[in-house]
């Protein structure tokens, strides 16, 4: 009779889709079912008598066995993501949970684990992810999606490239990814930033100088255009050049040609030149202040990088990327932000982009001692009690009377308004599940129209 029982439970393990086995007090493998062959590419006479961590060779077996720690303090654990290394020294990713092993007289005599192969998962998660960036560009947003195909394309030839976005919204990964697919990626990428050096500094970092150019100049020194030969000079914030050195900019871009300061034979400029600026170029040259035929060399192919404010539905995704981010600095666990704090972070405007959604993502998890960042770990002008914070262009805070509660519905009211009420679409904006949608409209009191999203509104 037992033996049968006994048949009949392998034939039940065996049926199963997830890896079973179990193990004696010692932790040795007692059984094994077919799923677990299959997932691990071990056999089950093989398995059975040896120790599991020398059959699984799992990411947790050195220091917290989970198993163990079921045996030793009775309490399961359920759905918990590590990685094991199969037959073939593969790593697998893989779900586990584990539960004790009790006799009739309810004595503990060993334990059992199943584990769920996820590689299946994990190679749908990396693909959504690819669609999700581009050479460290972060953005599901459409005109992103629109720009990150432009970048294929131009990054082809030496166009010259004017890359425009307030400050913040990543003109620089932008102009990295244009070197790193190009063929001179092989070339060094040097970037001068114009609007952090004085005139006469700036002219000498570009052009170079020769021994006895000045006074202090004791030897040659190469400037960026020299340094970058063969690669990418990248001008950041272009529109702060003086126009004496908008002259001379001019012509290394019409004949790739230049001299060093206190030099007497021109040097050829063998350099693709990006440009980004955060300011209106053409209301500049309108007044002024910025060549005009300067400003039609470096604007043959121009980006607009969209404001974070613009693209709201990247900030949960952004979020996501900078806690995975913080967390390997900073050897943190932390799985992401509380339902109260997405809200709070979705209805700010960002004047300062993604750099200041970073810089609150950074803040967050060198505080937050929990899985979760909440309220509390986030800076102080985003938590004022019971006030609201709202902040003018320059990113200047000034209270408003408004209750946390009356700035999420006012959010998540206007958020279903703009998706035509559909709550499916709104909680893929927010980041999070239609469920809780439907729970804070009901928590909040938002009143919606009949047809809710769920019906076509003409």
């Amino acid at each position: 009779m037992s033996q049968t029982l006994e048949n009949q439970t392998q034939i039940i393990l065996d049926s199963i889709a997830d890896g079973v086995f179990t193990v004696d007090l010692d932790r040795k493998v007692t059984s094994f079912n077919r799923a677990a062959e299959k997932i691990t590419g071990i056999k089950k006479e093989d398995a059975l008598g040896r120790q599991c961590w020398e059959v699984f060779r799992a990411s947790i077996c050195e220091t917290q066995c989970a198993l163990r720690q079921t045996m030793k303090t009775g309490q399961q654990l359920v759905n918990q993501s590590i990685f094991i290394v199969d037959s073939e020294g593969e790593r697998i990713p893989i779900s586990i949970s584990t539960a004790i092993l009790k006799d009739k007289e309810n004595n503990t005599i060993g334990g059992v684990e199943t584990f769920r192969d996820l590689s299946l998962v994990e190679a749908l998660r990396k693909e959504l992810s690819g669609r999700h960036s581009f050479q460290d560009i972060i953005s599901k947003d459409k005109e992103m999606l629109r720009l990150f195909g432009m970048l294929e394309q131009i990054s082809e030839s030496d166009t010259t490239v004017l890359i425009q976005g307030e400050s913040g919204t990543g003109k620089e990964l932008f102009a990295k990814a244009i070197h790193s697919l190009s063929h001179r990626r092989n070339g060094p990428m040097i970037t001068i930033n114009c609007g952090s050096l004085p005139d006469t500094l700036l002219e000498s970092e570009l052009f170079g100088y020769k021994a006895g150019a000045f006074t202090d100049a004791k030897k040659d020194k190469p400037g960026r255009l020299a340094l970058a030969k063969g690669g990418t000079l990248f001008l950041d914030e272009v529109g702060d050049v003086s126009p004496a050195l908008q002259v001379r900019l001019l012509r290394v871009l019409q004949d790739r040609t230049y001299e060093p300061l206190g030099g007497t034979k021109s040097e050829t400029a063998d350099v693709r030149i990006v440009s980004a600026s955060n300011k209106d170029l053409v209301r500049l040259v309108e007044e002024g202040k910025f060549r005009e035929d300067l400003y039609y060399r470096i604007n043959v192919v121009k980006l607009e990088l969209p404001p974070l404010r613009e693209r709201k539905g990247d900030i949960p995704l952004l979020i996501e990327h900078f806690i995975k981010k913080f967390n390997q600095l900073n050897s943190k666990e932390i799985q992401g932000v509380s339902a109260e704090v997405l809200p709070i972070l979705m209805s700010l405007d960002f004047p300062g982009n993604i750099r200041e959604l970073e810089n609150i993502i950074e803040y967050a998890t060198v505080v937050c001692k929990e899985n979760l960042i909440g309220i509390e770990h986030v800076p102080d002008y985003l938590r004022q009690g019971s006030h609201g914070v709202e902040r003018n262009h320059v990113g200047k805070t000034r209270e408003k009377n408004v209750s946390w509660d009356g700035m999420k519905k006012s959010f998540i009211y206007e958020t279903l308004m703009k998706n035509n009420w559909n709550r499916r679409e709104t909680a893929a904006q927010l980041g999070i599940h239609p469920t809780t949608l439907w729970r804070k409209i009901k928590h909040l009191k938002i009143d919606i129209p009949k047809q809710d999203g769920r019906t076509k509104i003409p």
